[in-house]
């Protein structure tokens, strides 16, 4: 006779590594180490206050307001901060602009500087050793396998963030994209965008 499975509860099982950071938190906790509300705020912090959005809205807030524009390029540690975007990691912010003829790429080819208050925690591959020195002898390669492929007319320009300035890529507005606001425009910017790997999310099949 089959079994019924009707209603069955199917959950994909957590990682090693997420169940390595549970116990790890289990014991911290239970030890009297670790305050677990003072864990909550932390990762509230980074996955909801500190994180890519944050970055989407600043680079949303340049494409639609020319005179905000004009102030991130002049000083962008300031500009940032008008929206309240602040903290550690983020003190020595430089934006640089993609256009038609000339796209830029961030790396860190000593450690993993990274401008936490706009994008949050790194992602993995952007620490590793390959990346890292993949993305200065052949940007184009990284970032065809990321899906982007520039034309050879192009200019690619690495830049190398540190501990006394960090990088902040603003991608090209997408086509289609005139009128929009800044909530419409903010789902179209990426992390990987604002890294230089890609490039901002196309109009078609957003909702203007």
């Amino acid at each position: 006779m089959a079994h019924d499975h009707h209603g069955d509860e199917m959950t994909e099982p957590p990682s090693e590594m997420a169940l390595r950071v549970q116990a790890l938190e289990s014991l911290l906790v239970e030890k009297g180490l670790v305050d677990p509300k003072a864990l909550d705020v932390i990762v509230d912090r980074y996955e909801n206050r500190v994180g890519p959005r944050n970055g989407a809205h600043v680079v949303a807030r340049a494409w639609t307001d020319p005179d905000y524009l004009e102030r991130l390029r002049a000083n962008a540690t300031a500009a940032i901060g008008e929206l309240d975007y602040t903290g550690r990691q983020g003190e020595h912010m430089v934006v640089v602009e993609n256009g038609p003829k000339v796209h830029h790429l961030v790396v860190c080819t000593l450690c993993s500087c990274y401008p936490w208050p706009v994008l949050g925690l790194p992602p993995a591959w952007y620490k590793s050793s390959p990346y890292r020195s993949r993305a200065v002898i052949d940007p184009r390669g990284v970032m065809a396998e990321f899906g982007t492929v520039l034309d050879e007319d192009v200019e690619v320009k690495v830049w190398d963030s540190t501990s006394e300035v960090r990088f902040l890529v603003l991608p090209e507005r997408p086509e289609g994209t005139e009128g929009w606001t800044m909530e419409q425009l903010i789902p179209l910017v990426s992390r990987n965008s604002m890294i230089g790997v890609e490039k901002a999310r196309p109009a078609s099949g957003a909702t203007a």
